[in-house]
């Protein structure tokens, strides 16, 4: 083999060995809840062509609230499911609106729109 095909052959193994990690490998380190004064985890998620952040970090046995501000007008966001904790909540656009729950054990839980089509996860340490 000449030079240059082995240089476009490694070049090819490398792309494939990070595309391999990026979609595949790769964990989310998610995004961890604020403390506020009322006692609850706090964390706002933008409802935009997904959920941004789509990963968030909170402690077991102490009270969440997500808020969810919907800036979009697509069918599938309008309402998001918690499966896990029994609660699906209407989204409607340009507003925001907060879902509150107590993790009573850690564990990753999902929440999707109830397509399925946007999906996020939250980690209970």
């Amino acid at each position: 083999m000449t030079p240059d095909r082995w240089i476009v052959t490694l070049l090819g193994l490398l792309l494939i060995a990070f595309i391999v990690w990026f979609f595949w490998l790769k964990k989310p380190t998610g995004t961890r809840a604020t403390a506020t004064a009322g006692g609850y985890q706090e964390a706002l998620i933008l409802v935009k062509g997904g959920y941004t952040p789509d990963v968030i970090v909170v402690q077991h046995g102490k009270p969440v609230r997500l808020n969810f501000r919907r800036e979009e007008t697509a069918t599938c966001s309008e309402m998001v499911l918690f499966p896990d904790f029994g609660k699906s909540i209407q989204l409607p656009t340009g507003q925001t609106v907060a879902v509150e729950f107590l993790p009573a054990k850690p564990g990753e839980y999902e929440f999707a729109c109830q397509m399925g089509m946007l999906r996020g996860k939250l980690i209970v340490e």
